[in-house]
């Protein structure tokens, strides 16, 4: 809990992430978040050495030991058949959402050389058009994938806005933004963003997401005013603003009609029937390292909500194990808030995670490799027409169990401290 939210927080390989093939085990995290399942691997961990110790200690006591580990093991396994339950639970069956996920793997060298820009852009719009077909509704990209920003720069604008019109697909993209503040000062007439943006099927820009969770000397430098020495400890020249709230997008797909007598849209299924998704087809984008923190991405998720999209990228870290941990981490936002969650990673790992956890599909590129160039598709199941979603207990009360473990160790720490007792009339 302290690690997630101390100094802005990072919460990167918490214990029980390292429990994200475990899926029965992880399911507790819709209740508990992923603390619970470090709580379960702390408290197993201490019960079997208190049981060792007490064979050691206590050799000619043979069941004495036993006590120890009985009730862990036996939450365990309780945890575990319920987890088995609910991965069996059979959704009901809904509409699917067909998404092309590109994966550019552009060098990190790359995106700070501004004369690349136009090489890279040209690069990524010709993997777009490649892997898109007549199926797909949309077509996501990266963090940081679109040199320019896409808002101010016309040319960047007339492309993306083609690519969406010729093809007739919603996008989701990762581009930087800039507001221009209200009082204005010289050199500094607006704030930067590390922003999403949805692209329409007409080629309108339909809305927008900023970023909200910056990473600390890596999209701004704290403490500047005051400090302005510590600007020299990274390689950034300026900083980003962080975003004030979650958007939701909303997609109406090909497919889908516009009711004017109640806004609902309509799905048609065959010529003599049609069925009503109120609110069309909705999610919300986490960028760059948005999705591990717990607390955060539950405000992502409303019971309308058909999934999450993260966009980033983790080119900063080469080929590595980085971007299994950070997927590792994703794995928990979908099973804590009961959806889908799709990755759209500059260099991997770019797959999709089903709302129990399971990492569904991941992309591989002609040799095997997570880490190169290529593009994914990928099929979405969505709510059933007309209904929401079910939130589950920590989309909906968050961290509970996580701050009443907080309190009970505050409370068992205090009475262990040796305060001094008040002095009585009389003591010398």
């Amino acid at each position: 809990m302290t690690v997630s939210r101390l100094f802005t927080g990072f919460p990167w390989n918490l214990l029980g992430a390292s429990q994200y093939q475990m899926l029965p085990l992880i399911q507790v995290a819709s209740v508990t978040g992923v603390y619970g399942v470090s709580f379960l691997i702390i408290w197993l961990s201490l019960a079997l050495y208190a049981a060792s110790h007490r064979i050691v200690r206590h050799p000619g006591v043979r069941l004495g030991w036993q006590g120890e580990v009985m009730l862990p093991l036996g939450a365990l396994v309780v945890l575990y058949g319920s987890g088995m339950m609910q991965l069996h639970e059979r959704a009901q069956p809904g509409d699917q959402l067909h998404a092309t996920l590109v994966q550019p793997s552009i060098p990190q060298t790359m995106i700070w050389d501004e004369q690349q820009n136009d090489r890279r852009f040209a690069d990524l719009l010709a993997l777009s058009t490649a892997a898109l077909t007549n199926e797909t509704d949309v077509l996501i990209w990266p963090e940081a994938a679109v040199p320019q920003m896409v808002r101010y720069d016309e040319a960047t604008y007339n492309a993306v806005s083609g690519l969406a019109r010729s093809n007739h697909v919603w996008m989701i993209i990762g581009s930087d933004d800039a507001v221009r503040r209200e009082h204005p000062t010289p050199g500094n007439d607006a704030d930067y963003f590390n922003a999403s943006f949805l692209i329409s099927p007409s080629g309108e820009l339909a809305n927008w997401y900023h970023k909200r969770q910056l990473v600390v000397f890596g999209e701004y430098v704290p403490l500047t005013r005051w400090l302005p020495f510590l600007q020299r400890l990274t390689p950034i020249t300026g900083g980003f603003t962080s975003g004030t709230r979650p958007v939701t997008f909303d997609l109406i797909l090909p497919h889908h009609e516009v009711d004017p007598t109640n806004n609902a849209i309509i799905t048609l299924v065959n010529p003599d029937q049609a069925m009503v998704r109120r609110g069309g087809v909705k999610t919300s984008t986490l960028i760059c390292f948005e999705d591990v923190f717990p607390h955060l991405a539950r405000h992502y998720v409303k019971p309308d909500t058909d999934f999450l999209v993260n966009l980033t990228n983790d080119g900063w870290f080469g080929e590595g194990a980085e971007q299994w941990q950070h997927a590792a981490s994703a794995v928990f936002r979908a099973v804590e808030n009961g959806v889908p969650l799709i990755r759209c990673a500059n260099n991997g790992l770019t797959c999709w995670i089903d709302a129990h956890g399971v990492i569904r599909k991941v992309f591989r590129d002609a040799s095997g490799s997570i880490y190169g160039p290529g593009a994914l598709s990928v099929d979405i199941p969505l709510r059933p027409l007309g209904t929401d979603r079910t939130p589950t207990f920590y989309n909906e009360h968050g961290d509970v169990f996580g701050w009443s473990c907080v309190v009970i160790a505050v409370g068992v720490l205090l009475r262990r401290i040796p305060w001094p007792r008040p002095r009585k009339w009389g003591d010398v």
